[in-house]
């Protein structure tokens, strides 16, 4: 009972996430991938025993000769979450520290590191000759608390500025290209994500995002807001860079983008794992991740003391905007407007401090989010 109440306030589908992460590496052995990124969350609540569990399938890859390099994400390490479910309750378990999460995952990037920053997660990896992986550990668990949730915020403190500054400058100077791997976005992914939804954002995102164009990284990958989506950030004669966000393969749609880079260029691929499923599958994975995000604007709504009808009808309407944003590659024609002349006046106020969101979900930034091909030299 008690895991059947979380999942009714998760989007995740916990149930399956196991079989997916199987599914994921079976499709990876399939391909001629020559490593694999992995932007965090790599289990729900930091529990050890998942961490094992998912360092035992990134395990297969290795033994098939693909490095798989890995970042924690902020349910990842000294998560006060970590418990199993009894009944109708739950009991603790075993979590991880930092020192345990690097050797659960020294195959995964941390046993191959050519530096590593001395205070965080954070290192550096040359997954090809000329290439510099900067794996960034954006995390602020130091300040979780038993019993409480888990810290989502993410930042740069000084001394990791500082130090990724300095392996930027050897990159720099030795010649070799840099992508960067990180939890917390460095771009916002839609207009007005910064408002609603601060801590998906590194809290200094725009400095850091400023610091990379000057050296001339292009490519960051993240993942922390579990949707598939891919924002510029161009900063004229300063530089550019992609934010490339990954779906969480236990979010529906459950993607993986299959990413090249040759002769300057970018190419991604998207795969979504629930259609290997069938339709049915994939539409009630869909149906289950709008249904979640429903209830928590319908409660959110209540709480402004909407009308049961009105709240009714402008969550089902959020909830179609953020499972179209979780797709990528948002069509603005398939949107329904909210007829506002249905709502009370009360309701129509409420409404308007959301609004934004709505619009800002529905308008995808450029460029495409999946099956996309851009420039690295210039923007397009």
């Amino acid at each position: 009972a008690a895991f059947e109440e979380c999942l009714a306030s998760d989007r995740k589908l916990l149930k399956e996430s196991a079989e997916l992460l199987e599914r994921a590496v079976d499709r990876i052995l399939e391909s001629d991938v020559k490593f694999v990124l992995s932007s965090g969350d790599l289990t729900k609540d930091g529990e050890k025993i998942n961490h094992e569990k998912v360092a035992e399938q990134f395990q297969r890859l290795v033994d098939a000769g693909i490095k798989v390099y890995v970042v924690p994400g902020n349910h990842d390490v000294d998560n006060p979450l970590a418990v199993r479910y009894v009944g109708d309750g739950t009991e603790p378990v075993e979590n991880v520290s930092e020192e345990e999460f690097a050797e659960i995952y020294k195959n995964c990037g941390y046993g191959d590191a050519i530096m590593r920053d001395p205070d965080t997660l954070s290192y550096v990896a040359e997954p090809e000759d000329g290439l510099w992986l900067v794996a960034l550990d954006t995390n602020e668990y130091e300040k979780n608390k038993p019993d409480t949730e888990e810290v989502w915020a993410g930042e740069l403190v000084q001394s990791q500025i500082d130090w990724l500054e300095g392996v930027l400058a050897q990159a720099a100077e030795k010649g070799k290209a840099v992508i960067v791997l990180e939890h917390h976005g460095i771009v916002e992914h839609w207009e007005g994500q910064s408002k609603l939804h601060p801590d998906y954002l590194l809290s200094d995102y725009k400095y850091v995002g400023k610091l990379l164009t000057s050296y001339g990284v292009r490519l960051a990958f993240t993942g922390h807001y579990h949707a598939q989506d891919i924002s510029l950030e161009d900063n004229g004669s300063e530089g550019f860079i992609y934010d490339l966000e990954t779906g969480s393969l236990s979010t529906a749609p459950c993607s993986m983008r299959f990413c090249t880079i040759s002769d300057n260029t970018f190419t991604d691929k998207t795969e979504h794992l629930i259609d290997s499923y069938g339709a049915d599958f994939a539409a009630s994975a869909r149906a289950f991740v709008k249904k979640t995000i429903y209830i928590e604007a319908y409660n959110t709504l209540k709480g402004y003391h909407v009308s049961d009808k009105d709240s009714d009808y402008i969550a089902d309407t959020i909830s179609e905007a953020f499972l179209a944003h979780y797709d990528g590659n948002e069509d603005a024609a398939s949107r329904v407007e909210i007829d506002k002349s249905k709502l009370s006046l009360w309701s129509k106020f409420i409404y308007s401090q959301y609004s934004y969101a709505i619009e800002g979900l529905w308008a995808d930034l450029k460029p495409a989010d999946s099956n996309v091909t851009f420039s690295l030299s210039s923007v397009s």
